[in-house]
């Protein structure tokens, strides 16, 4: 057990989260859509800003100054694509499997935690058939308390481990909320560096059919205002199981969320191993007219609504942004320098939800490239009613998404 409890190497970057201004933004000269040039936005710099007791994070900026919440910088290279390569498909909680037995067999310190974890595989079978593989203490059924067995897993990581924490609904983390904001986020800092947190906190949340209110939790709200924490949405077999094994490597605590919808999306995957940017978005659909971002569920919302959009003679631009603290600002500003108008779709409440962050850092960098003010359409600030049709109306839906597109570009 000593030689599984040994000291892990320093801290990775990573930026705090953006604080949001609720004043709107309008501009006095609209310009036309249709017909504009194209230029390109280099929005990265030398700064950097120190955070975290001694976590770094290199600031980006547009001209000589950007506001440095919430802000990733873009790594040189690419994204790896799954395009012209060999490789299997799979459902997406079988991606995410994957990325944990890879993980686990690479790493003997990587360990799992949480209810049903174990011999049942998981309420969603992400750890189906680790339990008889890798042992009873590397995967570790606990007793539905959520905020002991958090505080067990942030205290193994404090002595050399890296932990994946399930919660069997995202909802239930509420109970574990003082675990994961002062000890998870904050250690790190309060005990001037001594210690590293490297856990995941993952599980399945978002509006499900017919889950009820407190099993169809969005709480991407409630996390983002902790010092220390990344946060991670996967939308695809693919990005799940790169974005996981990219959290389990990370030093810093990351959160990542899973829609109890997607689960059984499948995809072909690569082969070859590979290993996701934890602040990078995804390009879906390059595009002219307008930006759309989202993630999760909202991701296919918003194609099935590019679709009608096309057909009426608009060109969206589509981006999963994935991360959801810190921005990839790179990537945003870049689309919204070319399109020169933003729709942000989101599933998580309209009230402080991280539309509302991203709305506060797109004006706050990239205000002199609107010609419209942002738009976002976020779920109703209600609690998920039981019934289908009442619950599919609190959630935003593709018609709504190609009306709003139409009112940007008027």
């Amino acid at each position: 057990m000593a030689s599984i409890l040994q000291r892990i190497g320093a801290a990775t970057s990573l930026s705090s989260s953006n604080s949001f201004d609720t004043k709107k933004f309008n501009l006095s000269s609209p310009r036309s859509v249709i017909g504009r040039k194209v230029s390109n936005l280099d929005v990265r710099s030398n700064g950097a800003n120190k955070m975290n007791g001694g976590m770094n994070c290199q600031i980006g900026g547009r001209a000589d100054h950007f506001v440095t919440n919430a802000v990733a910088t873009k790594p040189e290279a690419p994204a790896a694509s799954t395009a012209s390569k060999p490789g299997h498909e799979l459902l997406l909680f079988e991606a995410l499997r994957e990325g944990l037995e890879e993980e686990m067999e690479r790493d003997a310190r990587v360990c799992i935690m949480g209810e049903d974890v174990g011999h049942y595989g998981g309420s969603y079978k992400v750890s189906k058939g680790l339990a008889p593989k890798y042992g009873d203490l590397r995967v570790l059924d606990t007793p539905i308390a959520e905020n002991a067995f958090t505080g067990m897993g942030i205290g193994a990581a404090m002595m050399g481990l890296r932990p994946i924490i399930e919660g069997m609904n995202m909802g239930f983390l509420l109970l574990a909320f003082n675990q994961i904001s002062n000890n998870c986020g904050m250690l790190h800092y309060t005990s001037g560096g001594q210690f590293k947190i490297p856990v995941v906190i993952r599980g399945p949340g978002g509006v499900g059919r017919q889950l009820g209110a407190e099993h169809s939790q969005r709480l991407e709200s409630y996390f983002q205002s902790i010092p220390g924490i990344q946060m991670v949405a996967c939308s695809t077999p693919y990005n799940a199981k790169g974005l996981m094994k990219a959290a389990i490597r990370s030093d810093n605590p990351v959160i990542l969320f899973e829609h109890v919808l997607l689960y059984n999306l499948k995809e072909t995957i690569p082969d070859e191993e590979y290993v996701l940017n934890l602040e990078e978005a995804e390009m879906v659909r390059p595009g002219e007219h307008v930006t759309i971002l989202t993630y999760s569920r909202m991701r296919y919302h918003v194609m099935q609504a590019a679709k009608t959009l096309v057909n009426k003679g608009y060109d969206p631009e589509v981006i999963d942004i994935r991360s959801l603290k810190p921005f990839d600002l790179h990537t945003i500003g870049n689309s919204v320098k070319k399109t020169h108008r933003v729709l942000i779709v989101e599933e998580c409440m309209r009230t402080g939800g991280i539309g509302a962050s991203l709305t506060a850092a797109i004006n706050e960098n990239f205000q002199d490239y609107l010609d419209a003010p942002i738009v976002c359409l976020s779920s109703q600030d209600v609690p998920t009613p039981y019934a289908g049709t009442l619950e599919e109306w609190t959630v935003v839906q593709p018609p709504q998404i190609v009306a709003a597109v139409e009112q940007l570009c008027r």
